[in-house]
């Protein structure tokens, strides 16, 4: 019931919104995503789902071709220039509906964006501290309010700095138990 209601919660917002998605492990976020990601695809409309590292991709990747019947386009510092410029041609063009990436994916440049979702918003990975610095999860979150789509953090543990954002009236702080 809860992320029925977290799911209808988001759905009824149009344009931007801001969403913290607070829920213990095991307590349903990643349906909560899911749902929400197949009803952007099902607009035609594209979603990048950032995580804080590399190694959380494989398993997610294989989560969300089993779901939603297509396989993620990956964006991380692993991958070739050669996969990472195809994914980025595919985002810039609108020819992939979903991306999967680290936080340097905040970067890619959607055609038709509908989505983005910040897992595990509280892991520092999600900050670049070398050379051009910024925090993926704020840039994110920047971003989904220029696009004029929902932003949603999803978190276990939230950070301060989202606390306070939810506390404030800046994020809707959706909870699940």
């Amino acid at each position: 019931q809860e992320q029925a209601a977290a799911v209808a919660h988001v759905r009824a917002t149009s344009g931007f919104g801001a969403f913290l998605l607070d829920g213990i492990t095991g307590s349903g976020k990643t349906e909560v995503y899911l749902s929400l990601i197949a009803d952007v695809i099902e607009r035609h409309a594209q979603v990048l789902l950032l995580v804080p590292e590399i190694g959380l991709t494989p398993q997610l990747a294989l989560r969300l071709e089993q779901r939603l019947g297509i396989a993620p386009m990956l964006y991380h510092s692993e991958l070739t220039e050669h996969q990472r410029a195809r994914t980025w041609l595919a985002a810039r063009d609108g020819s992939a509906a979903l991306f999967l990436a680290t936080r340097s994916g905040v970067f890619l440049p959607l055609r038709k964006p509908g989505l983005i979702v910040i897992d595990e918003e509280h892991d520092q990975s999600l900050k670049q501290h070398e050379g051009v610095r910024y925090h993926a999860r704020d840039l994110a979150g920047w971003r989904a309010q220029q696009l004029d789509i929902p932003g949603i953090l999803g978190t276990a543990t939230p950070s301060f700095e989202t606390l306070a954002n939810a506390h404030d009236g800046r994020y809707q702080h959706i909870k699940l138990t």
